[in-house]
């Protein structure tokens, strides 16, 4: 039984038919709170930037609600996602305790809540920035909640390649919060977060891989081995590196964010290369095998964290700092 071909049926004898008190914590939860916080902060380092190269500013309260905007449309994705994969979070050990299987939360409500949660982002964003902005929020609602969730992830082991636009979308979103605009600069911040998630959710499949072989998701170490996996975690990361430098020659980046983008870059690559060396076997991976891709999956996160960190340090205190290569 793969997770494609899952009926309604088999998903309700999955899912705990016992149900819980709901706390605030497993509404919260619904929204995947980590993945909010990551892709509120890169929105952010897209409004901050949008308004240092183009001069223009945004009031900081519109800014503000359009931030706020943009966490809730990432939750409102996150609960659409877990009401349509409950099935299968059933099946899985690391994620039977989410708000749905565990009987907290009944599906219909989390679905009512996404839906919910969507139009009202999308208004916020809509009345405090613009129409594009509000436009490429909805798009990225829909891309993570029906095209990746719904469309990708069950049907073929390049779901994370094809729905890593999703999460790219953010500083897309910020810049044209803040000129109505989406320039080359913002669309190059598009593609190092476009590039970054297969090496980043690859990372991690290869530990949970028997897992998502169980529930039926064709994710690639399930596809094609953990082999052919570490190969396409190094070619990614290859091309990754020199893509978060690349914003220094535009004129996006200054110094600062050129040294943290070449640094990190090279650890991220020479933590991809030691995970490629790892030994082939799928089924009976050493703790040493699984302990580098664990280490890359979390340097992964601290590498986008840090690098957009830079770019909003650089350009929301450049001017008193007088960082060179920064309008």
């Amino acid at each position: 039984m793969t997770g494609k071909n899952m009926s309604s049926t088999d998903a309700s004898n999955l899912i705990d038919t016992q149900p819980r008190p709901a706390t605030a914590g497993d509404y919260v939860q619904l929204m995947k709170p980590r993945i909010m916080m990551l892709v509120v902060f890169t929105a952010l380092a897209g409004l901050v930037a949008a308004q240092s190269v183009s001069g223009v500013s945004i009031n900081p309260v519109m800014a503000a609600i359009a931030t706020l905007a943009v966490a809730l449309g990432s939750g409102a994705a996150g609960a659409i996602n877990m009401w349509y994969d409950a099935d299968i979070d059933a099946v899985m050990k690391r994620t039977s305790t989410r708000p749905i299987p565990s009987g907290a939360v009944p599906r219909d409500e989390a679905l009512a809540m996404g839906l919910i949660m969507s139009g009202v982002s999308v208004l916020l964003m809509w009345l405090a920035s613009n129409a594009l902005a509000a436009g490429l929020l909805a798009l990225s609602i829909a891309y993570y909640g029906w095209f990746y969730t719904m469309l990708l992830k069950r049907r073929t082991p390049q779901n994370i390649v094809v729905g890593g636009a999703a999460g790219a979308f953010p500083p897309v979103i910020g810049w044209a919060a803040v000129t109505g605009t989406a320039p080359l600069d913002a669309w190059l911040l598009f593609a190092i977060i476009f590039f970054w998630t297969p090496p980043h959710f690859w990372a991690l499949s290869l530990l949970a891989h028997k897992e998502y072989k169980k529930a039926g998701v064709p994710m690639l170490p399930v596809t094609h081995g953990a082999a052919a996996t570490r190969n396409q975690i190094l070619a990614y990361t290859i091309f990754l590196a020199p893509l978060g430098v690349l914003p220094v020659l535009t004129g996006l980046g200054g110094i600062v964010y050129g040294t943290v983008a070449a640094l990190l870059g090279a650890i991220f690559l020479a933590l991809a290369f030691q995970v490629w060396r790892s030994e082939a076997g799928d089924e009976g991976a050493s703790s040493a095998s699984l302990k580098r891709a664990k280490g890359l999956f979390g340097f992964s996160i601290l590498y986008l964290f840090i690098l957009f960190a830079a770019l909003i340090a650089e350009h929301g205190f450049g001017a008193y700092v007088a960082i060179p290569g920064v309008a």
